[in-house]
């Protein structure tokens, strides 16, 4: 017995040594014209996916497949099937970019609970990194719980409560007021500066309990990517670079990067979707 696709071989060939008909070389070769005349389109698919792929961790060091595999999706509109672009994606052997590291399994706190809408409660919370040169710097991260959108990424050598306080303020100009804001006890978030800022807002501040990091989870896990994903990649030599490098990576995060939190949206596409 004879496959299809063998068959379809012999009806061309016939046609292109003996210069019979396709009509006559199908009906000799038990095939039909349709069969004949198919042209897959599987192989220039899989050349874009694969080239889509290509870019996408190129230009994105730390993203793995989910990562890409919800960009292309969401972001860039393309239907294509999970298990094919996985099965590319595992042929271009992109899956052994990085070694996975053994972690120790832990009990796993109780998950916070997502805000119905935006605005209801911001996290924020400091981080710390050092210049090219060995000064310190600060960096001040506010998140919105609802969407994990991040609002702004103050930078400086010294941000105390009144930097705190505008940084803030600017935020809620073209924000709005929020409802809480998530914060832990270090010394800027518990003085007087910013509870008296806090109360003539309306605004609650709400203190996690100290050597609790999990109760504020969300920014926790946004600063996490904010020093994989950048901070960790460059060394700055001045303060203005850092606030540049963090200002084009932030409107990436909240335009270009599926968030696992968001069911795989970006922030602003959970952002339109709630309006």
């Amino acid at each position: 017995m004879t496959w299809p696709a063998n068959r379809r071989a012999l009806a061309e060939k016939a046609v292109a040594t003996r210069g019979v008909s396709i009509a006559l070389a199908c009906r000799a070769f038990e095939v039909s014209e349709t069969c004949y005349r198919y042209s897959p389109k599987l192989d220039d698919e899989n050349e874009q996916i694969a080239d889509l792929l290509l870019g996408l961790t190129k230009a994105k060091k730390t993203w793995g497949f989910d990562l890409c595999f919800l960009y292309m999706r969401n972001v860039q509109g393309h239907g294509w099937n999970h298990k094919r672009v996985h099965r590319i994606y595992r042929e271009l052997e992109l899956n052994l970019r990085i070694k996975p590291r053994k972690r120790l399994k832990r009990e796993k706190p109780d998950a916070l609970a997502v805000p119905e809408a935006a605005n209801e409660v911001w996290s924020m919370d400091f981080m710390a990194d050092r210049l090219g040169d060995g000064r310190q710097f600060r960096l001040l991260n506010v998140l919105d719980d609802f969407n994990r959108e991040g609002l702004g990424i103050e930078v400086d050598f010294s941000l105390p409560a009144e930097r705190v306080v505008r940084a803030l303020n600017q935020i809620i100009e073209w924000r709005g007021v929020p409802k809480r804001i998530r914060v832990d006890n270090g010394p800027e978030y518990v003085s007087g500066t910013l509870m008296e800022w806090a109360e003539h807002k309306g605004i609650a501040l709400a203190h996690i309990q100290p050597g609790k990091p999990q109760q504020n989870a969300y920014v926790e896990r946004y600063n996490r990517t904010v020093r994989h994903e950048w901070l960790d990649l460059h060394i700055f030599e001045t303060i203005d670079e850092v606030q540049q490098i963090a200002t084009e990576w932030l409107w990436s995060y909240n335009n270009e990067r599926p968030n696992m939190g968001n069911g795989g949206m970006t922030p602003a596409q959970k952002l339109r979707m709630a309006a």
